[in-house]
């Protein structure tokens, strides 16, 4: 770990412990009612924090902020969003089919001991051609006949990927 990760991790600790000096709106703590559209100020309010405050706002925030800050340039802030507990598997599915998120984001989700027991997740990462290969590999033989057969002829993934998903193919059909 660098030191400016050791920094920031020091930091969120500050947080989870309640003893840190920085101060984020409440409304972005508070989970919103879904009727409501985002504020659309919400992406600049976040722009406009320090990253003591994106991670606090990444630890403890709302959906909205969460969807913000996931896609933050700053890989630790995208880290410390899913360390957040309320994060939910609708979430953490819409997170795994992200093609433009870090790979240590997907390698995170993959080897974490709740997030694979959904089909969902299983199925997002493999079809996600970021995913860790060995990652990927590990879930395709959970996958259901029909999407194994979609993802033997897929163009969107990694060959080993399409490769191991015919080969299951076949042994099913025996």
């Amino acid at each position: 770990m660098t030191q400016d990760e050791a920094d920031l991790q020091a930091i969120a600790d500050s947080i989870e412990r309640g003893d840190d000096p920085y101060v984020v709106p409440a409304e972005l703590l508070e989970e919103a009612d879904t009727s409501t559209p985002v504020n659309k100020s919400l992406y600049a309010q976040i722009l406009q924090m320090s990253v003591g405050e994106r991670i606090k706002l990444a630890l403890k925030g709302n959906r909205d902020a969460r969807m913000i800050l996931i896609r933050d340039t700053n890989r630790l802030i995208q880290r410390f969003v899913l360390q957040n507990p309320r994060l939910t598997d609708d979430e953490v599915i819409s997170i795994a089919r992200n093609r433009n998120l870090d790979v240590d984001l997907l390698r995170k989700i993959a080897e974490h001991k709740q997030w694979p027991r959904n089909y969902q997740v299983r199925h997002a990462l493999v079809t996600n051609p970021k995913t860790p290969l060995a990652s990927a590999l590990h879930f395709v033989g959970t996958l259901m006949d029909r999407d194994l057969r979609l993802l033997a002829k897929s163009k969107n993934v990694s060959a080993t990927i399409v490769a191991q998903a015919r080969r299951l193919v076949m042994q099913r059909k025996k």
